[in-house]
């Protein structure tokens, strides 16, 4: 991939029934994406929940309970782009490349590494 060439964009077509001006009603898409933050919510408060657990039993339950619902979580975000609604742009490598560069320059400044 030459400097100069955008990005190239990996994405799914969408659903042919989905309509292109949306109405009030929920479709599929709104529901999925309901799930999807509701499960983004879900692990933002189990993480709190982990991290602050002072039992022992209690933290492996929260902590079964944030892996199943991160993978929830990534399965919502998968139907959502095999169906379409969520597109990524593929990167050139020299810009990979330097991001981790800087950041394995970055690791070098941990105190316990």
């Amino acid at each position: 991939m030459s400097q100069n060439r955008s990005p190239q964009t990996i994405k799914n077509p969408k659903p042919l029934n989905e309509p292109k001006v949306k109405g009030p009603e929920m479709n599929d898409r709104d529901r999925v994406n309901d799930i999807l933050a509701f499960e983004k919510y879900l692990t933002d408060s189990f993480n709190v929940s982990a991290r602050e657990a002072s039992h022992p039993d209690y933290h492996q339950d929260v902590m079964t309970i944030l892996n199943e619902t991160h993978q929830c979580q990534y399965e919502m975000y998968e139907l959502m782009f095999r169906k379409g609604h969520y597109k990524l742009e593929a990167e050139q490598q020299t810009k990979l490349d330097q991001a981790y560069q800087q950041f394995s320059n970055y690791a070098s400044q941990f105190p316990y590494s």
